[in-house]
């Protein structure tokens, strides 16, 4: 009896330290939007995937009809847990001024603490099939006041409100405003702050660590994804944005979470393209 006792608690022993192993390796956000196919056929068999990668943060992309991806927030909250993996932000491109409130109660519930506001909200945004240009109607001042009314009823929710960017942000309009620019300077630090993707902001031509020196503390998470010699979507670590440098400024953007996005993986598997870049992550000095 003895030794069968001793046995178990070697056993158990063991599998403490196994599991211990694995937390420890651990690290790194996903961005979802980049395994969406998947996650469209089998939510529950992707996101273990992507936790036996060693992701350890998520960001969802998937919200209808009051579920993510096809659970109740509550229950895609509990999924995530019995994977170890934990739910940071989801973006929500649907939001209006007049669904706010059911959009955050439904996120707070699934246990965000982040709502990304992905693109300009309210039919603003533009796209151009044509040229694959990305844009928005209606003016900087305009998107202003509708961002902080949403991050206003977003702390009331409890949660904190972020707005996404791409590259028009970051180019003057027809009245000479950079958008990127009028927001920083007139959206509330108190109630809406901002998600940088690093991706969208070299391929606009502008400088990340100029933006975190001009804007301190107000860009509290990062899309992390590389460039090719082509300009087009590429692993981490694969391209030539210099994360490590980007990296060294992290205090002084504010940055809390970083999370790996590839909108379109071309050749590659979209597991396999998270696979290099969650390989990459730890080289590149990202914790």
């Amino acid at each position: 009896m003895q030794q069968t006792l001793s046995k178990f608690l070697i056993l158990f022993a063991f599998i403490l330290c196994f599991q211990s192993g694995q937390s420890q390796e651990r690290y790194g956000g996903i961005a979802l939007y980049t395994v969406r196919d998947a996650m469209a056929k089998d939510p529950v068999m992707t996101l273990k995937k992507v936790a036996a990668i060693g992701y350890k943060n998520v960001e969802a992309a998937g919200y209808k009809d009051g579920k993510y991806y096809t659970m109740e927030p509550e229950a895609f909250k509990k999924y995530l847990k019995t994977l170890g993996l934990k739910g940071i932000s989801t973006h929500q491109s649907d939001v209006t001024l007049d669904n706010a409130a059911v959009m955050f109660a439904d996120a707070k519930a699934a246990g965000f603490e982040y709502f990304v506001v992905p693109i300009p909200p309210m039919g603003l945004f533009t796209y151009d099939n044509a040229t694959q240009t990305l844009g928005m109607t209606g003016g900087a001042a305009n998107l202003a006041k509708i961002l902080n009314t949403l991050g206003e009823q977003c702390h009331k929710a409890g949660l904190k409100l972020l707005y996404h960017n791409h590259d028009f942000e970051f180019k003057k309009d027809e009245d000479g405003i950079v958008p990127i620019d009028y927001l920083l300077e007139h959206c509330d630090a108190k109630y809406v702050n901002f998600q940088m993707d690093l991706f969208w902001v070299t391929r606009a031509g502008a400088d990340p660590i100029a933006y975190f020196e001009k804007y301190p503390k107000r860009f509290k998470m990062w899309h992390v994804k590389d460039m090719d010699d082509q300009g087009r979507f590429a692993p981490v670590g694969t391209g030539k944005i210099d994360f490590k440098n980007i990296l060294t400024q992290k205090k002084l953007s504010g940055m809390r979470y970083y999370l790996v996005e590839q909108d379109q993986t071309f050749d590659l598997e979209p597991l396999e393209a998270i696979k290099i870049s969650h390989k990459a992550l730890k080289e590149i000095g990202f914790k």
